[in-house]
């Protein structure tokens, strides 16, 4: 059984930062990927960005190239979201997920476990 818990969401105003933490137990962390996937009022479900088990390499929508950054703790069992240049349309409930099957990590479908998600909402 895998537990995914995040935290760090809140309330921002565009062009700020948040870093959102999520921390793993269960099972073995360091075998697996990770992701980062997000869903906004009235929008679907979407990939935000993804890490393979040891951190390098990593993989980003196109809409947070350049301002987020993925990153993992393997002794810690935690991996994290820097979130920088926020814009309103990030606005939605960020969730981790665990990556267990293979094959691509933009693929929600490839993600056996996921977090209840954390709320980022950005003001503009």
């Amino acid at each position: 059984q895998v537990q995914l818990v995040e935290s760090g969401g809140g309330l921002v105003q565009a062009g700020g930062s948040l870093k959102l933490s999520c921390a793993a137990s269960g099972r073995s962390f360091s075998t697996y990927g990770m992701g980062w996937f997000r869903q906004g009022p009235g929008k679907e479900r979407e990939f935000v960005a993804g890490i393979n088990w040891i951190g390098s390499s990593t993989y980003y929508a196109d809409s947070v190239k350049g301002r987020f950054t993925i990153s993992r703790d393997n002794a810690k069992k935690t991996v994290s979201l820097q979130m920088n240049s926020l814009k309103p349309e990030d606005t939605a409930i960020y969730k981790c997920a665990m990556e267990v099957r293979g094959g691509s990590y933009y693929d929600a479908r490839n993600y056996d476990y996921w977090g209840q998600g954390t709320q980022v909402t950005v003001s503009s």
